[in-house]
């Protein structure tokens, strides 16, 4: 894509990220993977072991772009919109747990 889409606000965004993870196996794979960054961010303040933080990222892309790249067959939004993305990963981790969006 040349010229990648611009979006006015979140709101505006999520439609466009929830159409690029259509595919279930995407959607559970970034689940255990905002499900390890939470898990993983909860144990870091617990434990006070800030090392462990350096795990986060690979928890959390490494699942979502195997996602991508072997079952959605798309690019990560990450690359094009990366604050959106984050916040999409979370919000559609709220809605799957909500039942909004379907594993």
């Amino acid at each position: 894509m040349n010229n990648p889409q611009q979006f006015r606000s979140f709101a505006e965004f999520y439609p466009y990220y929830l159409d690029e993870h259509s595919n279930p196996t995407c959607r559970r794979l970034h689940f255990v993977g905002t499900s390890l960054v939470i898990a993983l961010l909860a144990y870091t303040i617990a434990s006070g072991k800030w090392i462990v933080l350096l795990a986060i990222p690979l928890a959390g892309y490494g699942f979502a772009w195997v996602g991508h790249f072997f079952f959605e067959g798309n690019r990560p939004a990450t690359f094009r919109h990366p604050l959106y993305s984050l916040i999409g990963d979370f919000a559609m981790y709220r809605d799957m747990l909500r039942g909004k969006v379907s594993f």
